[in-house]
């Protein structure tokens, strides 16, 4: 039995900065600290304040703060246990020396795809001990060798079904075929592995075992569960691989051509690897916020998918929500209001985009197919409307407000300054071209994601 007597010092000082080190991948904006309280090992958690700000862990005999100006949300508790859950069976098994073999096992790899798993399947780091094989981990070490590989001289996308762990009554459990290999890293090797699965349409099935047992197709798979209501907006690209996960546990994990990881779960995107670290989506927390700051949540969800659909497109946009009309005046020029150039009125210069103005003259978005809203959201500028979903501009160049009694028509900037300008009057959706939407309100980013 694990005596923790028997590790020495440093390893209590090295356990240390792994925490540290952990906080700060996850949670770059919150401060780490070390208070000096003794706690017992047998009180091993994460225990949140009234506020929900500030955290003590208690975590191998000695008790850290976190501490942040935002409350942590159940998505970002959750991952700091799994944090907690992978180095709780690190530290136990340093000094079991009757799991020397499984020591390996669990030492492989980054730390933070171990995180990642933990919190995607925490079976595998229950009970202060290992309980591999874990699928998951060796899944993204399967897409991030592929991540790095291409094949006829393109970058490859792939991706992976797990099947749940729960009942499924749509699906039944895979029988494990002879001679089927397990989904680890030594497929990549085999150049035919790549044409197996595309990560959109097709996905391997891997069994609760870690075997690649099948190829799926993700629509049909997904067919059953088609009804049943999303807990948040996916885009269309992806909307069956939110699907699948819907019911019975599954987990849909892909390798985007565009080079980033995608880990779906309980019927939303919970991380993507993007930029080069791993990144907790916290999409439910950051949806409702949204919603409740517009106060519409038919035209919340609107407006959110749209963004979405932008961003795995790579294209740039902004989507502004006022909270007065009137402020349009303040924020848009006169010659991109739609309300300044009606049918009939003054004729609009040869050759400027408002003579297209008429085409959404008095048009609300949620009377607009979201595929028209986001060709038009491609234009460049931002696309303005208020609560009501009444359209005011498209492609509009957004002013800056401290600076309009001096240059009232030609003020500009990046599309960051013009969010921020933008959100005195109300909430903004900001898309980045590299995939990153933003969330904007009185002057400042309430989310990213």
């Amino acid at each position: 039995m694990f005596d923790p007597t028997q590790t020495p010092p440093f390893i209590d000082e090295l356990y240390a900065k792994l925490v540290e080190g952990a906080i700060h991948y996850f949670f770059p904006s919150a401060t780490f600290g070390f208070t000096n309280a003794a706690v017992s090992p047998a009180d091993h958690g994460v225990l949140p304040d009234s506020a929900g700000t500030s955290l003590a862990l208690n975590w191998f005999g000695s008790q850290y703060s976190v501490v942040r100006e935002t409350p942590f949300s159940d998505s970002e508790l959750k991952l700091l246990r799994a944090i907690g859950a992978v180095l709780d069976s690190r530290y136990h098994m340093i000094a079991d020396n009757t799991q020397v073999e499984q020591r390996f096992e669990l030492f492989r790899g980054l730390p933070e795809d171990r995180y990642v798993s933990s919190y995607i399947d925490g079976n595998s780091y229950a009970n202060h001990g290992w309980q591999g094989p874990d699928r998951v981990h060796d899944a993204i070490e399967v897409l991030r060798t592929s991540s790095l590989s291409t094949y006829e001289n393109r970058r490859i996308a792939t991706g992976a079904l797990l099947f749940g762990q729960h009942p499924d009554s749509c699906h039944e459990r895979p029988i494990t075929p002879q001679g089927a290999l397990r989904y680890a890293s030594e497929l990549t090797s085999i150049r035919s592995f790549y044409r197996l699965s595309d990560g959109l349409q097709t996905l391997a099935l891997v069994d609760q075992n870690g075997f690649f047992v099948e190829i799926v197709a993700i629509d049909e798979w997904a067919q059953p569960f088609w009804d049943m209501p999303l807990p948040v907006p996916a885009p269309a690209r992806y909307q069956s691989h939110a699907r699948a996960t819907l019911c019975g546990g599954h987990v849909c994990m892909i390798l985007t051509p565009n080079g980033e990881m995608k880990v779906f779960a309980d019927g939303l995107q919970a991380f993507r690897f993007w930029d080069g670290r791993w990144r907790i989506t916290d999409a439910e927390r950051k949806y409702d916020l949204w919603r409740q700051a517009l106060g519409n949540a038919e035209l919340a969800e609107r407006l959110f998918t749209a963004a979405l659909n932008l961003a795995e497109d790579r294209r740039g946009g902004l989507l502004v929500v006022l909270d007065d009309p009137a402020a349009a005046k303040k924020l848009v020029s006169r010659i991109d209001l739609l309300s300044g150039n009606v049918p009939g009125g003054e004729r609009s210069v040869s050759g400027s985009r408002d003579q297209f103005h008429y085409l959404l003259h008095e048009k609300r978005i949620l009377d607009v197919p979201t595929s028209v809203l986001e060709t038009v959201a491609r234009i460049d500028g931002g696309i303005v409307l208020d609560k009501d979903s009444n359209l005011l501009a498209f492609g509009a160049i957004l002013r800056h407000p401290d600076m309009t009694d001096l240059h009232p028509e030609t003020i500009e900037g990046g599309r960051t300054t013009a969010a921020v300008s933008a959100s005195r009057f109300g909430n903004v959706l900001k898309v980045s071209e590299d995939g990153l939407i933003s969330f904007y309100r009185n002057g400042k980013c309430i989310w990213d994601m």
